[in-house]
């Protein structure tokens, strides 16, 4: 390729852009009028959406995935931990579901559900907030109650989330 020949160049950058993997996010800004103090993360089950609080009126909105009708639960979590490329150990429940499951997966794997990060919650471990090497199922009644996100979603909550952030359930 010649440099002179921006067409050339545009060309070649449009093939490159659209043959690379991308990262899926689908995160915005939005007006937030619900009474949560800045820095709360506010997932609505119902919306299939997280807020993260960020005061004067304003939240950033994920599309997230969230419990099974069976699994899915509300109350009120704080963050207790945050992980990048986190190993998993299925829990008892999920275990018996799928008994071929291994015992622990690897963080970093492609087969590892908590994808890029991970945001565990107070109140007994079994929940987080976290992403998904399984972008599809961002968006739908998916898991056993914890909040899936688009890996760079996740990343970038958990670059503006605080430890001990209040998180709040609600249907």
């Amino acid at each position: 390729m010649h440099p002179s020949c921006p067409l050339a160049a545009f060309s070649a950058a449009l093939l490159l852009t659209a043959t690379m993997p991308q990262l899926a996010q689908a995160r915005e800004l939005v007006g937030f009028s619900d009474a949560y103090s800045s820095g709360t993360v506010v997932v609505k089950t119902s919306e299939r959406a997280l807020y993260y609080v960020l005061g004067s009126g304003k939240a950033v909105r994920y599309p997230v995935g969230v419990g099974r009708a069976s699994k899915q639960w509300t109350g009120t979590a704080r963050i207790s931990g945050k992980y990048l490329k986190p190993a998993w150990s299925p829990p008892e429940e999920v275990k018996r579901d799928k008994p071929s499951l291994p015992n622990v997966i690897p963080g970093g794997s492609p087969t590892n559900p908590m994808g890029a990060a991970a945001l565990t919650l107070s109140g007994g471990g079994e929940y987080a907030i976290h992403g998904t090497n399984n972008p599809g199922s961002v968006g739908g009644f998916v898991s056993y109650g914890c909040i899936r996100m688009y890996n760079a979603d996740v990343l970038d909550l958990y670059n503006r989330v605080s430890w001990g952030a209040p998180v709040v359930v609600t249907r």
